[in-house]
């Protein structure tokens, strides 16, 4: 695929409602700056250890990042001992981790993969996939979302489980925008609110300081619409955070993570 120059969105950006347009969103220039969006210091401080400790106790040895962005979640669990394969469908992104990773003594074991065919290019079994960073609404409709989930379920072993997290759309839908950029999106010198949303669409706007814009459209999902779409596909009992605690102790997190077990429970 040669490289593109700016984002296409073709004569109306809020008609593309398509999940091969990732494709088109993470452009060499924008792959850049994510880096700066994300701010790993302060996003480290911000989740701590929570994903590293849900691992542990799950007993997790080997990892499958399949949403691997500039790398940020995969060299963190490689420095806590994980075993990891990275993995992205944007090389733009998938080369800025593999260079993130080198600047940080770390050697990423990278795939490029789109999730609707992940056994195509993955051919083992996993202890866990994480699935981050709101990547899981680049998905635009049910057949792509339900094609990804039974990938990711069939990669991983009998015990497996999967990590999926996702912005709150109900209160964006329901209520409006609004974000601390606590947890996630920690870069003091961007600015990022939805400029269109309605049901089928979340048409968000970055605003770097130099004064450079992109654009990402994904689908809002919502947070029980996510879970029943995972025990559909055969996931045994998800457990779901707001911000990294426990739903019922906090109203209105900025993101929702869910962690949901393959295992099968007895009745």
């Amino acid at each position: 695929m040669r490289k593109l120059e700016k984002q296409d969105y073709g004569s109306n950006p809020l008609e593309v409602r398509e999940s091969d347009q990732y494709q088109l969103e993470y452009i060499e220039k924008f792959a850049k700056k994510w880096d700066e969006l994300i701010n790993w210091h302060e996003r480290s401080r911000g989740e701590g250890t929570f994903f590293i400790d849900v691992l542990k106790k799950k007993g997790v040895e080997r990892v499958l990042d399949v949403a691997t962005g500039t790398g940020y979640h995969s060299v963190q669990l490689m420095e806590a001992g994980f075993d990891v394969v990275s993995a992205d469908g944007s090389p733009e992104m998938l080369y800025r981790a593999f260079e993130n990773g080198k600047e940080m003594g770390h050697l990423l074991q990278t795939v490029q993969i789109d999730w609707r065919w992940l056994n195509q290019g993955i051919h083992e079994k996993f202890d866990a996939v994480i699935c981050l960073g709101n990547s899981f609404t680049h998905l635009f409709s049910e057949n792509d979302r339900r094609k990804a989930l039974a990938e990711f379920y069939s990669v991983l072993r009998h015990d497996g489980i999967l990590i999926l997290d996702q912005r709150n759309y109900d209160a964006i839908l329901d209520s409006g925008y609004s974000s601390k950029h606590k947890y996630y999106y920690c870069g003091n010198d961007v600015e990022v609110e939805p400029e269109y949303t309605d049901d089928g669409l979340a048409r968000f706007r970055y605003h770097f300081e130099d004064d450079s814009v992109y654009y990402l459209n994904m689908f809002p999902l919502r947070c029980k619409y996510t879970q029943r779409l995972m025990k559909e596909v055969g996931f045994q009992r998800i457990n779901t955070y707001g911000d990294f605690q426990e739903t019922e102790k906090r109203e209105e997190p900025d993101f929702y993570i869910h962690v949901a077990e393959k295992k099968y429970l007895s009745q």
